[in-house]
């Protein structure tokens, strides 16, 4: 969805991937139409409620494993030409005839089925127990994403819809790979800027010549390609002007006269310079490296003179050629009727995508309503508590380590969990985390967190290749040790909340490593065959093991040797007999 004609592909060179922390402690507005979609199709015959499922991992992920402040967006009442546009797709996918739409009026609006906004209100529901913000535009989400990236009030938006550019959003994550050393891959309208030199206008005039979300046709015979070229010949402050000219019948390109009136210099059909043959026959001319007594040289096959007038005929040819593929792209646009639709341009342009009654959108982060969220979870997906809190918990503690960072009274789990200690360092995807232990209180209520899933939950090996690990469950990595949760939590965000500790962990990790390499040292010392020195030089494998088989063979030969010395000191045999005895 979006602009038409693989649009997405243009921008692929330009595409950036970002690391691990690039989201930390920054504010990202999410599509939750695109998420609730993206991979329904892919699980909805393997678990219950997908949708659900989904936003439940993907919410806890991004809020506990990249440390992000998710705001999610749905969608509004669609605009009358939103509702044209899904009819016209519906009928293009169902094979009927277009000639069959029913004429639009401007004013009917067809919303999506009811079973779509059914798993949209029921994903509102399990957000706002989770305590995150969801706001609700007034048309498209992705146009509500884009304003608050383009005011400031976000840092990122995750959309597939490649118009979120023409709304105005500045950074946008099309896909997250999570198990990755760079999860992020993101377009950024600066780098967009910077390497197709288009801007905001360009791309709402590529969107009206190609296709897009409120006009699936666009203009008939024009591609991308095509599109990209002709609006790079237009500064931004004038490009959809132009279209609004062409659109009304006024052609932009007029034939200069100045360059027909140009004639091009006479060159020598033998040597290819400029002058004629006759004036070469007998002198060589300037260009031709032969002594004057020869003439001049026989151009070669494929020669083209490099003289100013034929620069000159060639950018003419080259404007020429160039005016005339201009001019026939204008008069296809020309040709287009109703074109182009100022309907569709101002509301590229509008910037007011929600009903906010203040100046600025009220954004806040709640504390989670944990007992009705455990509850909700349990009835619709059918899991048991248990499971539900053991994977809730990085999400819980993400929280609880913010708060104790500020200073504010908190509990984990109703108090029945408290930070203990560091256990390690953990390096995963190449990122490095404090493994941290978190025992059970003395103040301990009967909520236990147990290992095992859910009959539901367990479903994740059969499609474990269909869906991104984005979603799977076990991502959240909670382990229990003797009644004591393991989570992996942010370094800084440790140190933060516990400074003590983290100098305590890092005092005792010097200690041990000091003890290990002292404990190495000393045994160097009492064994001289582990010195550096002796295990520097490599032994030949038989000085380690004595093959009696060698020693066997070494005393044959010692034995036949001296055999032989015997025998070759007997004076019976000849003198030769006695050297070959001796020798042999």
């Amino acid at each position: 969805m979006g602009v038409g004609g693989n649009f997405w592909d243009m921008l692929k060179p330009y595409a950036r991937t970002e690391g691990f922390d690039f989201l930390r402690n920054k504010r990202v507005a999410i599509d939750l139409s695109y998420w609730i979609v993206q991979h329904e199709t892919a699980i909805k015959l393997h678990t219950r409620n997908p949708h659900l499922r989904l936003t439940f991992f993907r919410t806890i992920n991004l809020f506990s494993k990249f440390g992000a402040f998710p705001v999610f967006v749905a969608d509004g009442t669609p605009s009358p030409l939103k509702s044209q546009a899904r009819i016209m797709r519906f009928f293009q996918s169902s094979g009927l005839d277009l000639a069959s739409l029913p004429v639009p009026d401007g004013t009917s609006v067809v919303d999506r089925n009811n079973k779509f906004l059914k798993c949209v209100q029921e994903c509102v529901e399990l957000l706002e127990l989770f305590g995150m913000p969801v706001l609700k535009a007034s048309g498209e989400a992705e146009g509500l994403c884009a304003q608050l990236n383009k005011e400031g009030h976000v840092d990122a938006c995750i959309t597939s819809d490649s118009d979120a550019f023409l709304f105005g959003a500045k950074c946008i994550i099309k896909r997250l790979k999570p198990n990755s050393q760079e999860p992020f891959e993101c377009y950024h309208m600066s780098d967009i800027e910077a390497g197709l030199g288009l801007k905001r206008n360009h791309l709402i005039a590529i969107a009206l010549l190609v296709g897009n979300d409120y006009d699936l046709k666009g203009v008939q015979g024009i591609g991308l390609e095509t599109a990209l070229t002709f609006v790079k010949s237009f500064d931004e402050d004038e490009v959809l002007d132009r279209l609004c000219e062409l659109g009304g019948g006024n052609m932009l390109i007029n034939n200069s006269d100045e360059s027909i009136l140009k004639t091009r210099l006479p060159h020598c059909s033998l040597c290819g310079h400029p002058g004629s043959k006759r004036s070469h026959f007998k002198d060589s001319c300037e260009r031709c490296s032969s002594t004057k007594q020869e003439g001049c040289l026989q151009k070669p096959i494929g020669f083209k003179c490099d003289c100013s007038s034929c620069e000159q005929d060639k950018k003419e040819k080259e404007q020429k050629k160039n005016e005339a593929w201009k001019m026939k792209v204008c008069t296809k646009i020309a040709t287009e009727p109703n074109f182009p639709n100022n309907e569709i341009i101002q509301m590229y342009l509008n910037n007011q995508h929600t009903n906010f009654t203040g100046a600025e959108p009220f954004i806040s982060w709640k504390t989670p309503n944990t007992e009705m969220l455990i509850d909700y979870l349990a009835f619709k997906l059918n899991w048991e508590p248990s499971f539900i809190r053991q994977k809730l918990f990085p999400f819980l503690s993400t929280i609880f380590l913010r708060n104790i960072a500020k200073n504010q009274d908190t509990d984990l789990l109703y108090g029945q969990y408290e930070f203990d200690c560091i256990q390690r360092t953990k390096i995963r995807v190449g990122h490095t985390f404090y493994l941290v232990s978190w025992k059970k209180s003395t103040q301990t209520v009967n909520n236990n967190i147990c290992t095992t899933p859910s009959k539901e939950a367990g479903l994740q090996e059969d499609y474990d290749e269909l869906v991104d690990t984005f979603d799977e469950a076990d991502v959240t990595n909670v382990r229990v040790d003797d009644g004591c949760l393991m989570t992996d939590e942010n370094m800084d965000l440790v140190m933060a909340a516990y400074p003590e500790r983290v100098d305590q962990f890092l005092q005792q990790k010097e200690f041990k490593e000091a003890k290990s390499r002292k404990k190495g040292k000393a045994k160097s010392a009492e064994d001289p065959s582990s010195s550096p020195s002796s295990r520097g030089v490599q032994l030949n494998i038989t000085q380690f093991y004595r093959s009696s088989k060698g020693e066997a063979a070494e005393k044959i030969k010692d034995d036949s040797f001296s055999v032989g010395k015997r025998d070759a000191g007997n004076k019976r045999f000849s003198k030769s007999a006695r050297r070959r005895l001796l020798l042999g």
